[in-house]
């Protein structure tokens, strides 16, 4: 038996029994797309997550107050140091540094006339526009004022200003935060939302009226942006040396935003392999309908494989023929899957564009390989039994 001839002969038994092939293909074809369609959910959330981290920059290092350290025991022990707006004003003067933005946050009531809204209020310095790439869509951003007297001035964001004064012009009205009146000298360009956190619901104020609105010593973080001429590595040390310089020891904590992005990456790609091998479940049920047909498949055709023996076939050859049927019957299941999976996420980045879902297609073969794979060990066994099957004791039951 030849090639060809031992295709003939597969794909004529794949055929002569439509029902039966079908409903093998059929339980194959759901697990690839169960799995195709849950790993594009993981990807589509992965992109998502990092191009909106990413929107802010990646030459980004944050300072926080407070320096994690072990001491020989169980447990972290946490010392706590105030970050000072003189500390955010010296980082400035680092070679190399293009924006510096002193950070203090929280949340409180915000009134204009009779309407109020509670929002989120940060402090910050002039230079968060430019460092945390967002636009003004009127007026301007918080100017550079004296770091320690800073006039009260805020900028809006869009649905703020909108929530508060509608339609109307609102450049050189004023709003009363914490009891304190400041004029709008800007509105911000709408940027939506960040996992939750609105980032148009905001009022900007200078950093110095933040500290004494939230009654704080401490500053919560300051972000030094660097430019493409040197590295986080480079800059980190730089900062470290600045800082321990003024404090006299290492009281504070540095976070990179390429560290950031990596650990998230890694993450979020260990959630989608963990998604898929959930869809992995559909997929070794599927194999076992694949056993279970070509079980049956051997019962019935036992006379047609003591034929074949008698014919002159060997049982290299009659294990390769099972196994070759199990292989088709499994990749037609993958193939028809990855169609069907390609199909819906098509239909559905058409119809909900803001659906995070995105094909990797690292996945989209390696759920091919599976359902090759699983064509392999489902067709061993009543591969095995085939090539066994007496040739004489065959023809003599028929």
């Amino acid at each position: 038996m030849n090639l060809i001839d031992g295709f003939t002969w597969i794909t004529r038994s794949v055929l002569s029994a439509k029902q039966r092939s079908v409903l093998t293909v059929a339980g194959i074809a759901i697990g690839i797309t169960a799995v195709a369609l849950l790993t594009s959910v993981g990807e589509g959330l992965r992109h998502y997550l990092l191009d909106s981290f990413s929107q802010f920059g990646t030459r980004i290092i944050a300072v926080t107050p407070g320096k994690s350290s072990t001491q020989g025991m169980p447990g972290v022990l946490n010392s706590v140091k105030p970050l000072s707006i003189d500390d955010a004003e010296s980082l400035r003067k680092l070679p190399y540094v293009t924006a510096v933005v002193a950070i203090v946050n929280g949340t409180g009531k915000v009134e204009a006339d009779q309407f109020s809204r509670d929002t989120n209020i940060f402090g910050v310095s002039s230079d968060a526009d430019k460092a945390w790439k967002i636009n003004v869509s009127q007026g301007r951003f918080l100017p550079a004022d004296d770091p320690h007297s800073s006039r009260a001035y805020a900028v809006l964001g869009s649905k703020l200003k909108q929530e508060l004064f509608g339609d109307r012009p609102v450049l050189g009205e004023f709003v009363r935060v914490g009891g304190t009146r400041f004029r709008i000298i800007g509105v911000m360009e709408s940027k939506g939302q960040l996992l939750g956190f609105d980032l148009d619901d905001i009022i900007y104020i200078p950093v110095a009226r933040g500290l004494q609105l939230f009654d704080r010593e401490s500053l919560m973080e300051i972000d030094i942006v660097f430019d493409e001429f040197t590295n986080s590595t480079n800059m980190s040390d730089r900062i470290t040396r600045q800082l321990m310089s003024l404090h006299g020891i290492e009281d504070f904590t540095l976070f990179t935003q390429e560290d950031m992005l990596s650990t998230l990456d890694d993450i979020l790609r260990f959630i989608t392999l963990a998604v898929a091998s959930i869809g992995g479940i559909s997929l070794f049920v599927g194999g076992v309908g694949v056993v279970t047909i070509m079980m049956t498949s051997l019962q019935e055709r036992a006379s047609e494989i003591g034929l074949l023996s008698a014919l002159g076939s060997t049982r290299q050859q009659i294990l390769s023929l099972f196994l070759g049927e199990a292989v088709v019957l499994s990749c037609s299941g993958g193939l028809i899957g990855i169609v069907t999976a390609l199909g819906i996420v098509f239909t559905l980045n058409m119809t909900l564009p803001n659906l995070p879902l995105s094909i990797n297609v690292f996945y989209l073969l390696l759920a091919l390989l599976l359902s090759l794979i699983i064509g392999l060990i489902a067709g061993i066994l009543p591969a095995l039994k085939a090539s066994r099957l007496n040739p004489i004791e065959t023809l003599r039951n028929e």
